[in-house]
């Protein structure tokens, strides 16, 4: 029986996730989704251009391949109709191999209402959130509540798609939020419903299936699964930076409640980290940079939400972040992305470490939000070079070696390979056997 590899963000979101499923997707026969919803934005770049998917996971432009939203996802219909019309521009018919959980619960148009209104209420302490409805939507999860994909097919749909919705406005007068006037892109609440309920028309189109047999099935066939996860370990609602975090279980052991598979079931775990770190939305950020070197980062690098547009907060690579997140992940093998973006500094700072309170450490405090963390950071002078036509791990500069080289000495795990531009014929795989 074939195990079920995983493919994580390692930081606070943003590390080139998408591209990486792309590019490791012709090694596997199913890519699934495990958690997150439309918050979350995967680039892929390929012959020039640009493709954002939200939902949908990143395998799906290979059509041989079959591409499953499993039961911990969360799906919006306006927006997954968005991104499958999208999709099918670019003359990709993702009927043919997309499959959805019936267990996935729907992002409903008063879910993104209650977003809002709960981002007003909390002023200042706001999270950040992308407004997407996410933290609503798991919120009535957990409180059994939530609708599912599958209650689309059922004959009292309309009237319990009511009931929640009447509920949240409640709720949300009870905070204060003036229902009337909330919008979404532009639109009423009303008005936005009738984009959604066209949504479920689309939806109705694919194949809704009992996902964890689906799963199960495939593994005891010995065909490969890639597990890709949203969002990222820093984000995770347990072990991230809470309260700024995602709703969601980002981490290894989600793909086992997200996928419905056993822990003895999972294989590689393949961690994304950038070079450098960036983060979007509120919450702590230890090696963030307020200086010109960090509007560079940002500039360079294009930092700007795939999802929101906002501009990211930008810093120097964390290695007791990475290395945390590596151990509670365990994970086996490192990707790098986005060295290129400093091919021009003088040097590149790496944090090592934290002082708090003059002491030392390198581990992840529990009042990491509160705590007056100073970063220890070891400074590595800069390759000052482009990468562009690069092919082979060995060619690229010493300078950017020999950091790589720390960045495995400091987390006690290999890094496979290097993405050095947007675009997937530009991903490094260290040795022949990294590629599947």
């Amino acid at each position: 029986m074939n195990k079920i590899d995983v493919l994580l963000g390692l930081q606070w979101g943003d590390e080139g996730k998408g591209k990486i499923v792309d590019v490791l997707t012709p090694g596997y026969d199913v890519v699934a989704r495990f958690q997150g919803g439309p918050n979350a934005g995967h680039t892929l770049e390929f012959e020039g251009v640009k493709h954002v998917l939200h939902i949908i996971p990143s395998g799906i432009f290979h059509q041989e391949k079959v591409n499953l939203i499993g039961n911990g996802v969360l799906i919006e219909p306006h927006i997954f109709q968005q991104e499958i019309e999208g999709i099918e521009a670019k003359g990709i018919d993702p009927t043919r191999n997309l499959l959805i959980s019936l267990k996935a619960h729907l992002i409903l148009p008063s879910h993104r209402m209650m977003d809002a209104a709960n981002e007003q209420a909390k002023g200042a302490s706001k999270i950040g959130s992308t407004l997407k409805g996410i933290g609503p939507t798991y919120t009535d999860k957990i409180a059994r509540n939530g609708l599912r994909v599958g209650d689309i097919l059922a004959a009292d749909f309309d009237q319990r798609y009511d009931a929640l919705k009447q509920a949240h406005l409640r709720a949300a007068r009870s905070l204060g939020f003036d229902v009337d006037a909330f919008r979404i892109d532009g639109m009423t609440l009303a008005q936005y419903e009738e984009k959604w309920n066209e949504g479920l028309q689309c939806l109705r189109r694919f194949n809704l299936v009992s996902s964890e047999y689906y799963v199960n099935r495939v593994l005891r066939e010995n065909r490969r699964i890639l597990a890709e996860g949203a969002q990222a370990m820093m984000l995770d609602i347990d072990f991230g930076t809470y309260p700024f975090v995602t709703s969601s279980n980002t981490i290894t052991a989600g793909v086992c409640t997200g996928l419905g598979v056993a822990p003895s079931a999972i294989g590689k775990v393949m961690g994304i980290t950038k070079a450098y770190c960036t983060r979007v939305g509120a919450g702590p950020f230890p090696t963030e940079l307020f200086d010109e070197t960090g509007s560079l980062l940002c500039s360079l690098g294009h930092e700007y939400g795939a999802t929101t547009g906002r501009p990211r907060r930008c810093g120097w690579i964390d290695i007791p972040a990475l290395r945390y997140a590596c151990m509670i992940n365990g994970v086996t093998e490192l990707y790098v992305t986005k060295p290129d973006v400093m091919n021009d500094f003088e040097y590149i700072n790496m944090c090592t470490g934290y002082r708090i309170d003059g002491a030392v450490t390198d581990e992840i405090p529990y009042n990491y939000n509160t705590a007056a963390i100073t970063p220890i950071l070891a400074t590595y002078p800069g390759w000052k070079q482009g990468l562009a036509g690069i092919t082979h791990y060995e060619e690229l500069p010493n300078q950017l070696l020999a950091f790589l080289s720390a960045i495995e000495q400091q987390t006690g795990v290999s890094i496979a390979a290097v993405s050095i531009s947007p675009d997937r014929k530009d991903v490094i795989f260290k040795s022949s056997t990294s590629m599947q």
